[in-house]
Parts: structure tokens; sequence; C-alpha cells
């Protein structure tokens, strides 16, 4: 998928998780998210919408992956991230979030995503598509922190 078409299908799955109050219909009952960070180059928020995996024994740390579909490069939400792992936003259902995020290393990254393709075999087949190890990013939820003012750029949170 081209660049502009990818960023249209992102725009139309972000509107729709927004009108819902935190569903995607092209997921299924697949636990979604968006993911809000600050572009390293641009410094305008980049918003992602993505699966995620709760952490069962930290209700306010969730996990997500950076399979791009099995790419051979990492999703640019990856560079973002490292960049500015404070500078970040999450939105669940209707909850919006500030959150710290961090890569995890070996060998929880490879458990963690061991566990989300048990879950979800098509993060198996990402994993297969590709000889990178798929990036696994710990969000750590702010809750009762009050969220950034982002500028108002479209996809950004309002």
């Amino acid at each position: 998928m081209d660049h502009q078409r990818v960023l249209e299908v992102n725009a139309k799955n972000v509107a729709e998780f927004r009108a819902s109050g935190g569903a995607l219909s092209a997921f299924g009952a697949a636990p979604v998210l968006l993911l809000t960070t600050i572009g390293v180059k641009s410094g305008e928020p980049r918003v992602n919408p993505m699966m995620y995996l709760a952490d069962d024994d930290r209700p306010d740390r969730v996990y997500v992956f950076a399979s791009a579909a099995g790419a051979d490069k990492d999703p640019a939400w990856v560079g973002n991230l490292v960049a500015r792992p404070d500078d970040i936003t999450v939105e669940i259902g209707a909850e919006r979030l500030q959150a710290h995020a961090q890569l995890l290393d070996e060998p929880s990254r490879a458990a963690t995503y061991a566990r989300q393709a048990s879950l979800y075999p098509g993060f198996g087949r990402y994993q297969a598509m590709t000889e990178r190890a798929i990036p696994v990013a710990a969000l750590d939820l702010r809750r009762g922190v009050p969220t950034s003012s982002f500028h108002h750029t479209q996809g950004a949170p309002r």
C-alpha cells in the first residue's frame, strides 16, 4: 500500500475509533488503542491505531507491537517513541492518558511477542515475514495526569 493510501486508511480508522468510543470494525473484538507520538522530523503529533496487550500483573501497563504487518522496516512511530518516550498519549476506549514508553529488551521482548502471537496468530505470521526482531514497547499509563495540549493537526487528539 502506498504512503498516501496508508495515511487515508489511518485517518479513517482514527475517526472510527473516536466516534465509536474505542472500537475498530477492521480489528473485530481485538483490543485496540490510539498511540500519539511526536514526529522526530516534523515535531507534529502522529496518531496510529494498533492492537495492544494488557499486562496481567500491572493494570497501568500495556504493550504495543511494531509489526508493520511483517515489513522489513520498523514503523516510524518506533523512532518517535524512542526519541520522546515521555511525550506519548494513549487513547483506550474513551479514556485519554499520558504514558511513558520503553522498548523491551530480550528476553522480555520475545516472551511478550510470543504471548501476543499465541492470542492473535497474525503476529506470528508477521514475524515470519521479516528477519528483524519486531520491537515491543511497554506503555506505562499515567492515570490522573493531564494530557498535553497537542497542536491541532489532522489526526491529533482534540
